[in-house]
């Protein structure tokens, strides 16, 4: 096959699998090695030319994210070109005289939701024009190279990047037992942002161990085929924040939860100001594709004592220091309040996470042996009843 024609697609050209310089053994040892390294099967030509597409940046998908999913009709078409030629692997008759490579079971199968659904797609499409429309269309849903491969990513400050996390928590809201009201508010709120509507930054505020980090992480697993991507920072880097939005620009297409957990000040610390110039208040404005989503055990988030609401204290204007502890919290849109399980409340949700395992208790052992189990920990909560969960199961 001749690729030289490529335009858009250039960079398959520096592929040494594709540049026709390597001899088939060659060839066939890089293939194998990262069918098993990706978890490749079938015909590894088309498998990896389909890899190589969806996840290594072109100007067309990055067009795509930089215009919100929008694309002009030549683009298109000089992409449709490109299809044209790449049509033999992409149809799957491009073969290897080594078998293997037509027929390929990796050790381990590639699990990439995003990469699948594009594969199964393509297996029934034959013309050009429709497989360029579904690439598109993969682009466009999910992002291209890392974007569309994780869910959740970690801010590198020193490089001013997003870096994917691998092995991101599977949790769903389903699995999340209790906080009926919660939840509604939380699915209502990032279900209008994912929608291009009107959203605001959240604060998840309560007793520990309710379930406020895993309700956000839960979210992104939900939403993430709607483009719904979670970015963690850490208080540190909250100076950060107006480099981290900008490279979050660069993605118009998808939708950013930056999620800072476990979140408090103290009144020396100055990062808050950063917070509260990043979310309202800033010359620059925030990226309409990204909200600010934190957990506190601290209702208004700074520090407050009652030293505070003295008389005593040295401040001339004593509401100017009341209104600047308050500030923060202010600009939140919407506060959730999460409380601890009453007694009650904690049994039901030992019973459930039990009753998914496949085991029941009868009421009186549940009691005794929860409450027992909660005298000796930290008290009533989510975590403290998944804790309970742990060892009992463990010791069966």
């Amino acid at each position: 096959m001749n690729l030289q024609g490529l335009i858009v697609c250039r960079n398959l050209l520096d592929v040494e699998i594709f540049d026709g310089a390597a001899d088939e053994s060659e060839v066939a040892a890089r293939l194998i090695e990262h069918a098993e390294t990706l978890g490749l099967s079938g015909n590894l030509y088309r498998s990896y030319l389909i890899y190589l597409l969806a996840h290594e940046p072109n100007l067309i998908s990055t067009t795509l994210e930089l215009r919100g999913g929008l694309i002009g009709e030549s683009l298109r078409e000089i992409f449709t070109h490109d299809v044209e030629i790449l049509l033999p692997i992409l149809r799957g008759e491009f073969w290897s005289d080594l078998k293997i490579l037509n027929l390929y079971k990796p050790t381990v199968a590639n699990t990439d939701e995003s990469l699948n659904a594009l594969t199964r797609r393509l297996e029934n499409l034959r013309d050009a024009n429709e497989i360029a429309d579904a690439f598109i269309e993969h682009w466009r849903r999910y992002g291209c190279g890392d974007i569309a491969t994780y869910r959740a990513f970690r801010w590198d400050a020193s490089t001013k990047n997003i870096v994917g996390i691998r092995h991101f928590e599977t949790i769903r809201l389903d699995d999340l037992i209790g906080y009926a009201h919660q939840k509604e508010l939380l699915t209502g709120n990032t279900t209008a942002f994912v929608d291009g509507k009107p959203a605001n930054n959240v604060l998840l505020v309560g007793a520990r161990g309710t379930g406020k980090s895993s309700g956000v992480k839960a979210l992104v697993n939900e939403y993430y085929a709607q483009g719904l991507r979670l970015v963690q920072i850490t208080k540190p880097q909250l100076k950060t924040l107006p480099d981290l939005m900008e490279a979050l620009r660069r993605f118009m297409s998808k939708r950013f939860i930056i999620f800072i957990d476990d979140l408090s000040f103290e009144e020396s610390e100055a990062e808050y100001k950063y917070l509260k110039s990043a979310i309202e208040g800033g010359v620059e404005s925030r990226p309409e594709n990204v909200l600010i989503y934190a957990t506190s055990n601290r209702r208004h988030l700074i520090r407050e004592t009652w030293r505070d609401r003295s008389e005593e204290q040295d401040e001339l204007y004593r509401d100017d220091s009341a209104n600047e502890t308050i500030s923060l919290s202010d600009r939140f849109g919407l506060i959730i309040h999460y409380y601890a399980p009453t007694q009650a409340e904690y049994l039901e949700i030992i019973r459930s996470m039990l009753r998914r395992r496949g085991v029941a208790l009868d009421d009186e052992q549940l009691r005794i042996e929860g409450l027992r189990w909660e005298m000796s920990h930290s008290g009533r909560n989510g975590r403290t009843a998944q804790q309970f969960v742990n060892y009992y199961l463990g010791q069966r």
